[in-house]
């Protein structure tokens, strides 16, 4: 689940920096075990730009890949053009820990 969260973040970043470089970009990561994580990654259009939404040019097989990898983990992904901008949000399922692992006994 880490890693699957680090690349969601990672690409979506890129994609930011590439369609609308110059332009603010937040991530949230919120959640819990035993139930799920939410990883949200927005930016604004880019400096100069309509405010209609983000750019959507480019091939989107890099979203396309990171859809099938949060369905693989078990969660779901969605991306495309918000009213201020652009968002990827995913949610991942996050088991719960395991008490003796979490205690360091066992």
């Amino acid at each position: 689940m880490g890693r699957t969260a680090y690349r969601i973040v990672q690409e979506a970043l890129t994609n930011a920096r590439k369609h609308a470089p110059g332009s603010a970009v937040t991530v949230r990561v919120a959640g819990g075990p035993a139930g799920r994580l939410t990883v949200e990654v927005h930016n604004a259009p880019p400096p100069g730009a309509a405010t209609d939404g983000a750019s959507t040019e480019g091939g989107g097989q890099g979203l396309i890949g990171l859809a099938e990898r949060a369905r693989l983990a078990g969660g779901e992904l969605s991306a495309g053009p918000a009213h201020d901008g652009f968002r990827v949000r995913a949610w991942l399922p996050w088991p719960a820990a395991d008490p003796v692992s979490a205690t360091g006994q066992g």
